[in-house]
């Protein structure tokens, strides 16, 4: 195909309240809020946006990375967006993020990748699931997402092996083996975290890594290293496939997928096997425990939100380096924060997965979950993180409580409430997800946060009472006579300091 649809002049990134635009104009318009799509395509195209960020402009050290600022950076990205033009071509001889020699790979239709689109024999429950035409620029974001995000499964074709030798697409068996899971999806689905500014520009410039902070987590051997559409490689373990292995590039766009577009679908096989959490090395924006004997990675939970995971994320408030949930991204970025920024924002998103004998899939509760929670830069700090650790563990009592008090109203009717207790219990925390913010703002230690928590604790009790009425009717007297029994009681909640 003749070089076509440029993703640096062509409109393909969802913005707020924008539509689509282009790279060009990202990196020219500061009014851009913040990216649209659902949360994998944020991560990706975000982590796209950081690539081209990182490899135009990456500092130093913090003095460097003030020096620059939004502008700075915006300025250098359009640079070097001229200077590769050629290279961000959907089609071509050198088509973006693809490997023309996997042309010979098994052609999967689009919807086949899509995680939310049912093909096959899989039951289509709303329109959403229907597998539609996409156009060039739905095209470029599917390519983008699966560099990172792909599902593992037999879709991918890993009988066509690039590199000669390379035994990690067949099985024990000598035969094509199944394809693995995406770095970015992990087994569950990772849950990624970003500090997110006023803009799309601002949101770049905050999440930018220099050059000590690369050095300081000690995982990417090969340092930034080259961004891919660069040079990209030539099989799944040539010189370049490694060196993208080990770098910072590699985890911003990890090439886990060979693909190749063509009208009725794309050429699909596995791509570069990236090394995971549990063999040290991980992406910026995942968080990881690594106090125990083998890592733990916080995934993707759509019945826990990620706002209810901030204090984990936040933990390095009052712990060392070595304890708690550690988000490189939040480590190295909420300190600059508060010295640049008035405000800002964490946000966290993902998708959850499930899987069966090696073949992951959207089914049942899975879903896309994101939470984005503003911080003051003034408030932040030890008396304020501890106010709020506080306050999650009161919230977590009044759930608990919450569950145990409609199971025993189920008992007393000589019913199963295993079932109904986990809804009461999530429809608690989702009233409360409205009142969230107030509640995060209201945790510095002065008269006036105090008198704002004490109203917040009102609500937050009467929403143990919604949950709890909504699940437990009381109509007839044998019912009405278990709801008051077990109904329950806030009297120690609400007397707490607040």
């Amino acid at each position: 195909m003749d070089n076509r649809f440029n993703l640096i002049d062509e409109p393909w990134i969802p913005v707020a309240d924008h539509g689509r635009v282009s790279l060009r104009q990202i990196f020219s318009n500061s009014e851009y809020r913040s990216l649209g799509g659902n949360p994998v395509q944020k991560i990706a195209l975000l982590k796209l946006l950081l690539a081209i960020a990182q490899a135009a402009a990456t500092p130093e050290g913090e003095a460097e990375w003030q020096g620059l600022g939004t502008l700075g950076v915006a300025e250098r990205s359009l640079a070097y967006l001229d200077k590769w033009h050629g290279r961000f071509y959907l089609y071509g001889d050198k088509p973006f993020l693809q490997m023309p020699a996997i042309c010979t790979a098994k052609i999967q239709p689009y919807g086949a990748v899509l995680p939310e689109v049912s093909t096959g024999n899989t039951t289509v429950l709303s329109q959403i699931q229907v597998q539609r035409e996409l156009d060039d620029g739905a095209k470029a974001l599917l390519l983008l997402t699966l560099m990172g995000f792909a599902l593992s499964g037999k879709k991918t074709d890993n009988s066509v092996v690039l590199t000669s030798g390379y035994a990690g697409k067949k099985n024990d068996k000598g035969k094509p083996s199944t394809g693995k899971a995406g770095p970015s999806v992990a087994h569950l689905g990772l849950l990624h975290t970003f500090l997110s500014g006023e803009s799309i520009q601002e949101s770049i410039w905050l999440n930018l890594l220099t050059l000590k902070q690369i050095e300081q987590m000690n995982i990417y051997p090969e340092g930034i290293g080259l961004a891919p559409w660069e040079d990209m490689p030539e099989g799944e373990d040539c010189v370049k496939a490694r060196k993208l292995r080990g770098s910072l590039m590699g985890r911003l766009l990890p090439i886990c997928r060979f693909c190749l577009l063509a009208e009725e679908g794309l050429h699909y096989s596995e791509g570069i096997a990236h090394p995971g959490y549990k063999d040290g090395v991980v992406d910026p924006s995942m968080a990881v425990n690594n106090s125990g004997k083998e890592p733990k990675a916080l995934w993707v939970d759509p019945e826990k939100r990620p706002w209810r995971e901030l204090t984990a994320l936040l933990g390095f408030f009052d712990q060392s380096e070595t304890q708690g949930f550690q988000s490189w991204q939040l480590r190295h970025g909420l300190d600059r924060a508060r010295e640049v920024t008035g405000e800002f924002a964490v946000w966290s998103g993902g998708l959850r997965v499930s899987s069966n004998a090696g073949e992951q899939y959207a089914s049942g509760s899975d879903d896309f979950v994101e939470s984005q929670v503003w911080l003051h830069s003034d408030m932040l700090g030890q008396s304020w993180f501890s106010q709020l650790k506080q306050e999650m563990g009161a919230l977590d009592g009044l759930a608990k409580s919450l569950y145990g008090r409609v199971l025993g109203f189920f008992k007393e009717q000589m019913v199963d409430g295993t079932k109904i207790a986990p809804q009461a219990t999530q429809l608690f925390w989702q009233l409360c997800e409205r009142d969230f913010q107030r509640l995060v703002d209201s945790c510095e230690q002065n008269e006036e946060s105090e008198e704002e928590r004490k109203k917040l604790h009102q609500r937050f009790a009467s929403y143990v009472h919604q949950s709890y009425d909504n699940f437990c009717p009381h109509e007839t007297a044998r019912q009405l006579d278990a709801w008051a029994k077990c109904r329950p009681k806030n009297s120690k909640y609400l007397k707490q300091e607040a």
